[in-house]
């Protein structure tokens, strides 16, 4: 067996795994963890198929950015997981519908490649981040753009969730503190020199 062949098998038994446990976890924290271990390894398969630029915007952008921002707002929202949990049962069969419907769709894509096309080797100038550019801003530029608009959405839900009014917190009012004097905060006091 090839070392790259290895290395495949090894890195997506890793990926697999750790999607089965991002679904399976009780706690959110550890979900997100293994969602994070699971794009790692996706980033590594993604480099033995020489797609660089997927893999390094992939480690950089969602792990980087996004799953940070998961952590802090499943770390912010104080999850019940029990209340969450009550439901699970009467959701299952549509689950396992959407589920059967994905893996029929991956498997019908998956029967359609052909073994002669994924043997050839690309030419020495050949630039798949170049390719990638241009077929993003020429062909596939509204599906870019309605993710972009779907990733702000979810920006604005995610701060919109995590700001809530809470009474035990701390808040500061910058109109109350521009509003304030320097009399208000700082007093003069007058006092004699010691004397040794």
């Amino acid at each position: 067996m090839e070392f790259k062949t290895l290395v495949f098998y090894a890195l997506s038994t890793i990926l697999v795994l750790s999607a089965l446990c991002t679904i399976t976890m009780r706690n959110p924290v550890h979900a997100a963890l293994f969602l994070v271990l699971a794009f790692f390894t996706a980033g590594g398969v993604w480099m033995l198929l020489e797609a660089e630029f997927l893999a390094i915007t992939l480690v950089l952008v969602y792990i980087g950015a996004v799953m940070v921002l998961f952590l802090f707002v499943v770390m912010m929202l104080d999850i019940n997981i029990e209340r969450l949990r009550k439901g699970f049962w009467s959701y299952l069969p549509v689950g396992l519908i959407v589920a059967g419907g994905i893996v029929f769709a991956m498997l019908k894509v998956l029967g359609g490649i052909r073994s002669e096309e994924a043997g050839t080797a690309a030419a020495a100038n050949y630039s798949n981040t170049k390719e990638l550019g241009r077929l993003i801003y020429t062909d596939y530029v509204y599906p870019f753009e309605l993710a972009a608009v779907i990733l702000l959405v979810a920006i604005v839900a995610a701060i919109a969730l995590t700001l809530r009014r809470r009474s035990d917190s701390k808040h500061q009012d910058p109109a109350h503190q521009v509003a304030v004097k320097r009399n208000d905060r700082v007093r003069l006091v007058s006092m004699p020199a010691e004397k040794r």
